[in-house]
């Protein structure tokens, strides 16, 4: 992975929008401008916004642009610091307390450490990115188990004092607000708020992310989903959604299916609700047609 000079890439928010360009990431000035600070003052980037609106996609496209590898902690219900931070190899400890018999053995060296993503960044923090994906999964609990490493970017081992990265690694969460987070968490982040784009964008980002889509049929599948969005949906349909809908349209045309047919008949890569799609069924040719206008 090629790595790309940090000081050109962060010399203004103008500089991360065209980086990100290049990794094909269309973005805005607010969250250029938000990325641009979290690096420069060397603070986490939490990421808000609904299910599919490009939260993750900024995270990888951010080390795309750094030539760096991207360390992701999906976080669910339940993680614990043993899949987050670190935990100890019981079995080589083991292994080695017999073969040393008689002997003294360091049971906490470093080859019995197993790092986790959060470790991993602190020890190579100019090499990779850390993304913190639906930090709203998890409990407050575990939120509390972050701010050391949030604040000062270092980690207590009880067996081996405290662990500091050696430079400030880019900290990327992400959350789709299904909870409240803690105050104290977001104190130490910069943040910002990713909404759906406007159709001229989402066009955009279609006819950059899709395969062989026309810019009319970008246009109208990014028209669409916004009226689409507009309804009382269960799971509103986020920006993947609309690029594999225009993609599957696309080859439904090519196969032989006139317009609009070819959005109706691609549906369902476009809604993955069974209520959603009954709710819509009566409106959706409506929709689509309008869309083709």
């Amino acid at each position: 992975m090629a790595r790309k000079p940090v000081a050109s890439l962060t010399a203004s928010p103008e500089a991360i929008t065209a980086g990100l360009a290049s990794a094909r990431y269309v973005t805005d000035d607010g969250l250029a401008t938000a990325i641009f600070l979290a690096i420069r003052l060397g603070k986490p980037l939490l990421l808000e916004g609904a299910p599919g609106v490009g939260k993750t996609e900024a995270a990888k496209a951010i080390a795309e642009i750094f030539g760096r590898s991207l360390i992701r902690l999906q976080c669910y219900e339940g993680i614990d610091p043993a899949h987050a931070i670190y935990e100890w190899n019981y079995q080589r400890q083991l292994l080695a307390i017999r073969q040393a018999g008689e002997g003294e053995v360091d049971l906490y060296d470093d080859r019995f450490l197993i790092a986790r993503p959060l470790l991993k960044v602190l020890k190579a923090p100019e090499e990779n990115i850390l993304l913190v994906d639906e930090i709203d999964r998890t409990d407050h609990e575990f939120e509390a188990l972050l701010l050391e490493f949030l604040s000062d970017f270092q980690i207590s081992i009880p067996e081996r004092g405290t662990i500091r990265a050696t430079a400030r690694p880019v900290v990327v969460l992400t959350s789709n607000r299904t909870r409240e987070l803690a105050e104290a968490l977001r104190r130490r982040c910069v943040y910002h708020w990713i909404g759906y784009p406007d159709p001229d964008r989402e066009a955009e980002i279609i006819m950059l992310r899709a395969g062989d889509v026309a810019e009319r049929t970008a246009r109208a599948a990014a028209k669409a989903v916004r009226e689409i969005r507009s309804r009382p949906l269960a799971k509103p349909p986020g920006i993947s959604e609309a690029i594999e809908w225009a993609n599957a349209a696309t080859v439904l045309e090519k196969g032989g299916s006139p317009w609009p047919e070819a959005f109706r008949r691609a549906v369902g890569v476009l809604i993955k609700d069974e209520e959603d799609l009954t709710f819509l069924a009566p409106e959706l040719g409506r929709v689509v047609e309008e869309a083709l206008e």
